[in-house]
């Protein structure tokens, strides 16, 4: 008996002791809990046992695959069936090949061969782990150290797909909050970084550097209202050297001076450029004699240029290893293969051999260029030192999927009478900007005069016929 006053003395202790809104919000938690308890769930049908036989029976439950159109472009492959140089065999037609971005020729190149056949000899076909993770091999350290040499950077980082790279530098420095901006006509593989990375993203009209400018100002003006979050925030410009969506070069002076003036952190994606422009093929910043110390990461694919697979990013000790810790496709990926890499160290020393082969290729760009100018349904577009063209139609469609479908016909005919041109392929309803339809024309240093001739014939026949 002694106890229950003393109980209640300790009970009204506890209540005089404890704040006001903790004992609403407690008193609240234990009403919610004692209606949901006792409240009655009348919202739910009951069916009789014939009802629910008859919703059984009737059920239809949703496909696990949606309807596909069966005229999708997906459904429709073209099948190679050879192996891929300047020439090729595509859906049994033997053609001159202007699709694949082997614009130095190295797929035919013996002497790589042999050495990629030595070192798959030697380490065999993959390496089964992330670099972090017992993927990391004596021909991966090589292939780096090369890459960085000759880049003229500190360090180099190599992945093992060249879409991943780009797309996994970004994110591994801009961070939610930081602003970064952007080239509207990047590619694919950038834009994903620019998701991965969840910054604030502003795009400027493509090569436009006054509208660039625009958009930097706008933004210095709101740091001057807010200068304790602008001086938190980080800014980066994103472009390419090369753009694969327009085949135009990058005014990369420039954006050098727009990078000292606003300070920014300029990234440059040389997948295109690399292996294509400057006098020993080191891209863009070369072509233009741009010191490299200006461009604070520079990356690229081995897919193009060099005829490998993967990718790399050269920069400063700090940025490289940076990225070893924070770049996702470099931390969660397989490593590069090993006869790759060897593939990728051999191109690069064809490239110190015979620097001769750049201006070869450029010769062949412009002499491309100049030839294709002349159309009559076609208009290209791009740089003439660029290996990468677009044809586009003289007269824009209203629809995009219909004008779409009409090149993808000249390009099939086009490949029948022998010549590989295709239709260049977006995922439209993805892209962060408009795209126009085009023909993606590539240009290979191995072509000749009459190569180029001979597609330009077959082209303008074609499109003749289907354009009249």
């Amino acid at each position: 008996m002694v106890a229950i006053p003393y109980l209640f003395n300790e009970i009204e202790r506890i209540f005089r002791n404890t704040p006001l809104y903790a004992i609403t919000l407690e008193a609240f938690l234990l009403l919610s809990v004692i209606w949901l308890l006792l409240h009655k769930r009348n919202g739910r049908k009951h069916f009789t046992k014939e009802e629910e036989e008859e919703l059984i029976a009737n059920y239809e439950p949703e496909p696990l695959v949606p309807h596909t159109d069966p005229n999708h472009p997906l459904l429709h492959v073209r099948l190679v069936q050879s192996k891929v140089g300047k020439r090729v065999v595509v859906n049994g037609y033997d053609c001159l090949n202007l699709a694949s971005h082997n614009y130095l020729g190295l797929l035919e190149d013996e002497e790589i061969l042999e050495d990629a056949c030595k070192s798959l000899r030697k380490y065999g076909v993959g390496s089964c782990g992330p670099r972090g993770f017992y993927g990391t091999m004596d021909v991966h350290l090589d292939l780096e150290d090369r890459l960085a040499k000759f880049m003229r950077m500190e360090e180099a980082v190599v992945y093992s797909y060249g879409f991943s790279t780009v797309a996994s530098a970004i994110p591994a420095y801009s961070k939610r909050g930081d602003i970064i901006f952007v080239d509207a006509a990047v590619n694919f593989a950038i834009q994903k970084g620019l998701d991965a990375s969840r910054s604030t993203i502003y795009f400027y009209k493509h090569n436009d550097m006054a509208d660039l400018e625009r958009l930097l100002m706008q933004q210095e003006q709101k740091d001057r209202k807010n200068p304790n979050k602008a001086a938190k925030t980080r800014r980066f410009l994103v472009a390419e050297g090369i753009y694969m969506n327009t085949g135009q070069l990058c005014p990369l002076r420039e954006l050098v001076k727009l990078r000292a003036k606003y300070k920014l952190r300029l990234f440059l994606d040389e997948s295109i450029s690399f292996g294509v422009l400057g006098k020993t093929g080191r891209g863009i910043a070369e072509h233009f004699d741009v010191d490299l110390i200006e461009v604070d990461l520079i990356s690229a694919g081995m897919e193009w240029a060099m005829g490998s697979i993967g990718g790399f990013c050269v920069g400063s000790h700090f940025i490289v290893e940076h990225q070893r810790l924070s770049g996702v496709g470099y931390c969660f990926s397989a490593s590069l293969p090993p006869m790759l890499a060897q593939a990728a160290i051999s191109a690069l020393n064809r490239f110190e051999k015979d620097p001769q082969i750049f201006a070869e290729l450029q010769e062949t760009s412009r002499l491309l260029h100049q030839i294709f100018s002349n159309f009559s349904k076609l208009t290209i577009g791009g740089h003439p030192l660029s290996p990468v063209k677009h044809l586009y139609l003289n007269v824009t469609w209203e629809q995009i999927d219909e004008e779409h479908k009409k090149l993808i016909e000249i390009s099939d005919k086009c490949i029948a009478r022998g010549i590989a041109v295709i239709e260049a392929c977006y995922l439209y309803n993805i892209e962060k900007q408009p795209v126009r339809p085009s023909l993606r024309v590539t240009a290979n240093r191995l072509l000749t005069l009459a190569d180029i001739n001979d597609a330009f014939e077959v082209i303008e026949d074609v499109t003749k016929e289907l354009l009249n």
